[in-house]
């Protein structure tokens, strides 16, 4: 499994602890980044995805 999706994983998580932060007090600003977190979290595992799919098809059988 390649880092960036271990990563995307845990950026995807501390955007929604973020996201739900900013939610309870009405902290549109910190709701606004905990959702920017989620979508670069999705964005990097994807982009590892891609990676683990490249490294597999290349790999000799």
């Amino acid at each position: 499994m390649d880092k960036d999706r271990l990563e995307g994983v845990a950026n995807q998580v501390k955007g929604t602890v973020k996201e739900m932060a900013g939610k309870v007090p009405g902290d549109a600003k910190l709701e606004a980044e905990g959702k920017a977190d989620k979508m670069a979290g999705k964005v990097q595992n994807a982009v590892g995805g891609a990676k683990d799919a490249v490294r597999d098809a290349t790999k000799p059988n």
